[in-house]
């Protein structure tokens, strides 16, 4: 199974608060996604300009598609970036990780996402869009999606609804199977009808977190993980420590957490997704892929930011191995 992913094509910017404050006093709601112009983005950093950062590339999918790449697996990616040295760095991250990239290039500066890192490990991110925002649904072309078998969309693309409206026609047209990641809680609650609307009638594979999730049904994971599998071919939803549920039909199938003391989540949401779908591609039972992914979103939480190490990626795979024998 060859998988495409589109998002938005963002550098992350990682940044350890001593405190929760911080949070309060730049008006970010700690486990959101908040959206900023250019002025608020540098005015965060410049305010927390002692803090300890790294950089990275980043979004949602594309922080799935690496890791899929790094596993091996037959991918590529749809985003929008500047004609800047960070979209540069941006594509050859990318192209490193055995990512073949679709990206549309513009004058400008690539977009980024600020991710406020909390002692207790949980994100809080502060994104400008940049590029990435304009995308538009001509700029998909429909003959490299054809080429697919699966289609992995970012639930932040809502904000653009024409592209997200035909990211999913087109992924109908062509028989992919089509995957959906629901982003953040928040994302969840602004756009709740347009999400009611298309998820039963486009979505094959439906990813949230338990906050998520929540947010769409209005029931607590156990329930939502079953009201989900009503509309889709399968439901994940993941619960941090507690694990993950998968719903198929009427069974419900619970993932154990793997790895160690959680140092920052960032990134375990998409890894996991990248854990289930490489799944799929080895065609692996639902445990099976659930297994891969609760592995690597237990690898991602033991470092800061949503990069796996170079060197872990051996015994990774070793560990896939194992788990698809």
């Amino acid at each position: 199974m060859k998988i495409i992913g589109i998002g938005n094509a963002l550098v992350d910017v990682l940044l350890r608060l001593e405190s929760d404050k911080t949070l309060e006093t730049i008006d970010i709601r700690k486990g959101s996604m908040d959206l900023i112009d250019r002025e608020k983005m540098f005015a965060i950093r410049a305010a927390q300009q002692d803090l300890a950062r790294s950089v990275a590339p980043g979004g949602s999918v594309a922080n799935s598609m690496r890791a899929l790449g790094e596993l091996g697996a037959e991918i590529g990616y749809i985003g929008k970036v500047g004609d800047d040295a960070v979209g540069e760095f941006y594509e050859t991250e990318l192209t490193k990780a055995g990512i073949t990239t679709h990206l549309i290039k513009v004058p400008g500066e690539t977009g980024s996402s600020t991710v406020l890192i909390s002692p207790d490990g949980e994100r809080s991110m502060a994104t400008f869009l940049g590029p990435a925002a304009t995308l538009v649904p001509d700029e998909l072309i429909e003959e490299v999606i054809a080429d697919y078998d699966c289609i992995y969309i970012e639930g932040y693309l809502i904000f653009n609804e024409a592209l997200f409206r035909r990211a999913l026609e087109l992924g109908k047209k062509h028989g992919l199977w089509i995957a959906l990641d629901l982003a953040s809680y928040n994302i969840v609650e602004y756009n709740l009808d347009l999400l009611r609307e298309v998820i039963p009638a486009y979505v094959d594979v439906l990813f949230s977190n338990e906050s998520e999730a929540e947010a769409f049904t209005g029931q607590p994971a156990t329930e939502a993980v079953r009201t989900i599998a009503k509309q889709v071919q399968i439901s994940v939803v993941t619960m941090g420590k507690e694990g993950a549920l998968i719903g198929v039909g009427e069974q419900v199938v619970s993932i154990p957490v793997s790895g160690g003391v959680a140092v920052d989540t960032t990134g375990a949401g998409d890894h996991f997704s990248a854990g289930f779908l490489y799944g799929f591609t080895r065609k692996a039972s639902i445990a099976q892929s659930g297994q891969i992914g609760s592995l690597l979103a237990g690898h991602i939480v033991e470092v800061v930011g949503a990069k796996i190490p170079d060197h872990c990626w051996e015994q990774i795979k070793l560990k896939v191995d194992a788990i698809l024998a």
